[in-house]
């Protein structure tokens, strides 16, 4: 399984800007990294799995829409969020 929705309760909650945040782009860029962490771990144990990679690759590509994004609109929220979730930069 994926996601619990206990994990993603946590992860929103961890990274949400106020009170009923569910959808603002660091609660995104969470989720996303949560699931492109957990595909490049399927991935170890599946290497044959192409179909998975397209997946993988058009998530990486949303998120990195989303950073730049955030990064335009406010260089410190940016780096905040990169620094939190480990995202090389």
């Amino acid at each position: 399984m994926v996601m619990t929705k206990e994990r993603k309760e946590e992860i929103i909650a961890t990274h949400k800007t106020h009170e009923s945040d569910t959808g603002s782009p660091e609660v995104q860029v969470a989720l996303l990294s949560e699931r492109i962490s957990y595909l490049t771990d399927h991935f170890k144990t599946n290497p044959k799995d192409h179909h998975s990679r397209r997946g993988l690759l058009l998530l990486v590509s949303q998120r990195r829409k989303l950073l730049d994004y955030v990064k335009k609109k406010d260089y410190m929220r940016y780096k905040r969020l990169i620094d939190t979730l480990g995202i090389r930069k």
